[in-house]
């Protein structure tokens, strides 16, 4: 930001910063095909945000005094791009090109361009935060000249300094509702707050932001899921009332006491357990933890690669962790029932939580595979603590287990931690954390040495049993071959005579039954 300045003032900062992040190439021949047709062009919003910011972004923003539709359909052909539509009504469209050849690096571009009438201060005027209603002229980053002229009508230069985010208008939500969980996330993301007049606009229209469009909820949701200590952020959204207006399955909670063991109500466990995983996951601090507390925790390089596995677009098993945390228990309301002898219950909790999950995230517009993933973590979340009454779980439970959760089993070791924590709050007992942490760790540890090892070839196949046995194709043999896998799992079965032999005393086992 240093030497910028907006009107008159002038600086090669800017310039120079676009020239680091390997984007000069790319604006270069942008500039040249829309000054080659005469079109005024303006890079506006988060890119110049980000570029005054010293931050590395792949997405550009571009404002055109034309048919945007138009335009981008032009670059995209002549750039060997693909053109996306955004929004034909309010003439908004997207390019997407990969970096090398004509453009440095492995970047995949996304330019977007929107149409501006009147002139630019009219159409910053129209933006959300005043971090993002700035712009420089496109020519001038096309032209031998290195100083840059920034157009900051709003005092977005200020507010960067300043490190705030406000409101453009006094009707900026209401003329775009998502614009409220933005403000958050922009928030989080660049380590800002939210000045306090806007905060009181937030909260305000917060009802809103029921009518915003599932998909760009996701998209900003997970955006804000991937910040790092994100489970604050959460609070602050419920502070705000936009929580439970994004989820109001999640408003039932609020109140709802549980059994003595738990320190929180419902609703205050739920936002604790994200909390906790941040913690876990080394984002983050835990008020009634400290070092010593997170050096008990399992954790490699291994477990780092596998949190940042990308499940769907814009989504990691991190940010799909923290958001099946957030809604875990969210059943446990409709649930609650006190039995004879007093004792409270959610029996069947996870069951039914898993199917309002999954109608959460269906109307939120997220994949089939992340939705899947949530539910498994939601379903299962009790499961690692009841593969064993007493000491290590067996081995057998331990196959069962991984064959039961697929591709969520760690985060859903990570969420029984998390959740233990967050149950016992400041109350927590050494002796019952290193017994759950001493199965987490066992099972993590079978399961990093069955992944390292080869693939086994196996002993016998459905072939095998038709040849052998007589058997027909169908249910019953696939569940027959499941229980050999499951025994050799086990130990009990290791060579394919002892598979043949473990078939036929099952079979032998069925005819006397």
């Amino acid at each position: 930001m240093m030497g910028l300045k907006s009107g008159k003032e002038v600086s090669e900062g800017f310039f120079d910063t676009i020239i680091d992040t390997g984007a000069g190439s790319l604006l270069g021949a942008v500039g040249h095909l829309l000054n080659e047709r005469g079109v005024q062009a303006y890079l506006v919003g988060g890119f110049v945000r980000d570029v005054l910011l010293h931050r590395r972004t792949a997405d550009i923003d571009i404002a055109v005094a034309s048919d945007a539709l138009e335009v981008a359909r032009m670059v995209a052909g002549a750039l060997g791009g693909r053109f996306v539509t955004l929004d034909e009504e309010n003439g908004v469209a997207r390019i997407i090109l990969v970096g090398g050849g004509v453009f440095p690096g492995e970047n995949q571009w996304q330019v977007d361009f929107s149409t501006f009438r009147g002139s630019i201060e009219e159409d910053l005027a129209r933006r959300d935060f005043t971090v993002d209603a700035m712009a420089v002229e496109l020519n001038q980053i096309t032209t031998t000249d290195r100083a840059v002229r920034l157009v900051d009508p709003f005092g977005g230069l200020f507010g960067l300094r300043m490190g705030i985010i406000r409101s453009v208008s006094e009707t900026a939500f209401e003329s775009d509702a998502v614009r409220l969980l933005r403000a958050v996330r922009l928030a989080a993301e660049l380590g800002f707050s939210i000045d306090s007049v806007t905060e009181a606009q937030v909260q305000h229209h917060a009802g809103l932001i029921a009518g915003v469009a599932g998909e760009r909820i996701r998209e900003e949701l997970l955006r804000l899921l991937a910040v790092p200590g994100s489970g604050h952020f959460l609070v602050h959204l419920d502070s705000l009332g936009l929580l439970t207006a994004l989820i109001p399955e999640l408003a039932a909670a609020r109140g709802v006491e549980q059994p003595g063991e738990h320190f929180w109500d419902i609703f205050e466990h739920s936002l604790k357990t994200v909390l906790a995983v941040d913690f876990l996951l080394r984002e983050g601090s835990w008020e009634y933890g400290d070092d010593g507390l997170l050096a008990t925790v399992p954790w490699s390089s291994e477990l780092t690669a596998h949190f940042g596995l990308e499940v769907g677009s814009g989504s990691t098993g991190r940010s799909l962790l923290k958001l099946a945390a957030l809604l875990h228990d969210i059943a446990k309301p409709q649930t609650r029932n006190i039995d004879e002898d007093g004792r409270m219950r959610f029996l069947g909790h996870a069951g039914e939580g898993a199917s309002v999950a999954v109608g959460v995230l269906e109307r939120l517009r997220f994949s089939k595979r992340e939705i899947k993933f949530v539910e498994a973590i939601v379903l299962h979340h009790l499961r690692p603590m009841q593969m064993s009454q007493v000491g290590l779980p067996s081995r057998r439970a331990v196959y069962r287990y991984f064959r039961d959760t697929g591709d969520a089993a760690i985060e859903i070791l990570f969420l029984s931690l998390a959740d233990h924590l967050a149950t016992r709050g400041p109350h927590l007992e050494m002796a019952g954390w290193q017994e759950h942490i001493d199965i987490v760790e066992y099972v993590l540890a079978q399961h990093f040495e069955q992944e390292s090892r080869p693939q086994p070839v196996k002993l016998i196949d459905g072939h095998d049993l038709i040849n052998t046995f007589g058997m027909s194709p169908g249910v019953g043999l696939g569940k027959l071959l499941e229980a050999v896998r499951e025994a050799r799992a086990a130990g009990e079965v290791t060579t394919r005579q002892e598979a043949l032999e473990f078939v036929r005393s099952h079979l032998s086992t069925e005819e006397r039954g």
